[in-house]
């Protein structure tokens, strides 16, 4: 065979199937060049889907007519020098424009602040036009037309115009929350308008556009540094969470991002908080010396590589543990929303034709019954004098048998059991609901959890220590966090030059695969320098043995018992859910009750 010399158009468009992969990767790069710019409004229109067309206009620094030659040659740009270490800018290899204009009709028209008049260049599947003179506004407008024209078979693998539409909306999206201080304007085919008015600092603000007023209403602030490392951004309580991850955002450096390690250490934050298939709200920005982190993995530059993965990971995990230990227990306002819509007219039930067993004036009196007196049987609330069943934990009585004005607690003052299971409290400004045993349980969980974070895990040792054959490189790594397994009541030893020998297991996991543990920690070492395995395990025993030790539904309390369960609740963290991420309580404001009799 010959070797021969690939002709220029045909590198480009060898080129254009790593850097372009669909309409969307295209708006992604000319977002990016906008925002290189300096622009601070940036309007996208798309037509089919960014199949047929997509042009991205922004107010920007543009350029000047010897420039527009050069932009649409590779490895042209103005964002690089010689330190490929020093990156600031989101885009920087110069492959973005002359990709597209190998598989695509593309025109660039452009006027710089200085320049009396702008300039167009144009650029069809490879062709390129000479630069003529255009009336044009300060800024770039970038036209591309029939993407993959030139390349028939990448047009046949894309998607739907829906779907394709959708991935540039996500773009901009992203985009968006990434840059609070630029105006964005996406309109489609169909007439629609996304819009995202420009919010300047306020990042939240911004967010809240993005993902919704609820998550406004839901959210935490982050804000941790370790060395040379800042985390900021907001994640959302607990019990608001989604059914899927399209609404976790992280940026580097303000870059978005699609990281493994980020969404890693997200789920191990919000571990034994959220239940298995859900997923929480999260925006989070790393701040990084540009040194520290490589973003020339990929050329979608989707991807990242940190210096020191353990330690971002760590700070990522570390902060919004301790943001949600100091918020978390908040219940989110969906369910009060929920709630309400319960409640509403249009969406009750229809009433059951009056009998003369009930009146309409006095809805909880039955036939044959004193007037204004409530039986339980039908109204469903406790009997504050039966006393509780001994079999089932008690809580401490308060000091003092007269409970504090309501406003003096965060969840208030009980005022009524309903149905063995749900306490209602008065709070200041509305009433909060509380599921007893959701609420119990999680208390149990967090002592159990203390505990075994305070001291060491009893073990037991082996009759016969199981060896166990690995690489020397993760016997290298296990034996150098044996103390650290030691506390958790794991007792491994090096046998051998390609071996450990297990001698201890914690006591609590009784019975088990004592090999399958040990490989499953040191793949977690391979992979992140950190073994977490172990731990989760010992957790996720904790929390079974804390939902049965905790109060059952159906249990009757006392008003000092439920008094005492709300006291521990506001001093407990992560109490606003359970251990399988459900709820422990819904606040209803005394405005909403309101709304619901019509008082506003």
């Amino acid at each position: 065979m010959t070797i021969r010399q690939l002709s220029e158009t045909l590198i480009n468009q060898i080129a254009a199937g790593e850097v372009i992969e669909r309409p969307a990767s295209a708006a992604k790069e000319l977002i990016e060049n906008a925002l290189d710019a300096g622009a601070t409004r940036i309007e996208i229109a798309t037509a089919g889907g960014g199949k047929t067309l997509l042009r991205v206009t922004d107010n920007g620094s543009g350029m000047a007519p010897a420039e527009l030659e050069m932009a649409i040659r590779r490895h042209c740009t103005s964002k690089l020098e010689t330190d490929l270490l020093d990156i600031r800018t989101l885009g920087f290899r110069g492959e973005a424009l002359p990709s597209i204009g190998s598989v695509a009709k593309l025109s660039l028209l452009s006027r710089t602040a200085e320049a009396g008049e702008g300039a167009e260049i144009s650029v069809t599947g490879g062709k390129v036009q000479p630069v003529r003179p255009a009336a044009a506004n300060r800024g770039t407008v970038v036209e591309v037309r029939d993407l993959f024209f030139a390349t028939p078979a990448r047009l046949k693998f894309l998607k739907s115009e829906k779907a394709e539409a959708s991935a540039i909306s996500d773009v901009v999206r992203r985009m968006a929350i990434a840059f609070p201080q630029v105006r964005f304007v996406l309109s489609g085919s169909d007439r629609t308008t996304l819009e995202f008015p420009a919010t300047g600092t306020d990042r939240l603000a911004r967010i809240a556009q993005v993902l919704g007023r609820d998550f406004r209403d839901n959210a935490i602030e982050i804000d941790a540094a370790r060395e040379d490392v800042r985390l900021t951004g907001f994640a959302g309580v607990p019990t608001f969470n989604r059914g899927n991850s399209l609404n976790q955002f992280a940026f580097v450096n303000g870059r978005p991002v699609q990281d493994k390690l980020i969404w890693s250490a997200l789920r191990a934050a919000y571990a034994e908080t959220i239940p298995h298939g859900r997923y929480p709200v999260a925006v989070l920005a790393i701040d990084i010396d540009p040194a520290l982190v490589d973003v020339n993995v990929h050329p979608a530059k989707s991807d990242v590589r940190f210096r020191d993965p353990g330690l971002v990971r760590g700070l990522i995990i570390g902060a919004i543990r301790e943001a949600l230990a100091r918020e978390g227990d908040r219940a989110a306002t969906t369910g009060a929303a929920g709630l309400m819509r319960a409640f509403r007219p249009e969406t009750a039930r229809p009433a059951a034709p009056w009998t003369p067993s009930a009146s309409p004036y006095r809805p909880f009196e039955t036939a044959g019954a004193a007037p204004n007196h409530f039986r339980e049987q039908q109204a469903g609330f406790a009997d504050f004098a039966t006393p509780s069943a001994r079999s089932e934990p008690v809580f401490p009585s308060p000091a003092a048998r007269e409970e504090p004005p309501p406003q003096r607690h965060p969840l208030g003052a009980a005022r009524a059991q309903l149905h063995a299971n749900y306490i209602v409290a008065q709070t200041e400004d509305g009433l909060v609901i509380v599921d007893q045993h959701a609420a119990h349980e999680r208390l149990v969980f967090e002592e159990m959890r203390n505990a075994l974070h305070s001291r060491a895990v009893p073990a037991q040792a082996l009759l016969i220590p199981e060896i166990v054959d690995l690489s020397e490189d993760d016997c290298d790594r296990l034996v150098a966090h044996a103390d650290e397994f030691a506390k958790l009541g794991l007792g491994i030893e090096r046998f051998g030059p390609g071996a450990v020998a297990v001698r201890e297991t914690p006591a609590m996991l009784g019975e088990m695969d004592a090999a399958g543990l040990i490989r499953q920690l040191a793949d977690e070492l391979a992979e992140w320098d950190t073994a977490s395995g172990l731990k989760n395990k010992l957790e996720y025993l904790a929390a079974t043995m804390a939902c049965h030790g905790s109060v059952r539904s159906g249990r009757r309390m006392r008003p000092e018992e439920m008094n005492a369960l709300l006291r521990q609740m506001e001093a407990t963290p992560g109490s606003g859910q359970c251990n399988h991420g459900r709820p422990t309580y819904i606040e209803l404001k005394l405005s909403d009750i309101e709304r619901l009799f019509g008082r506003s």
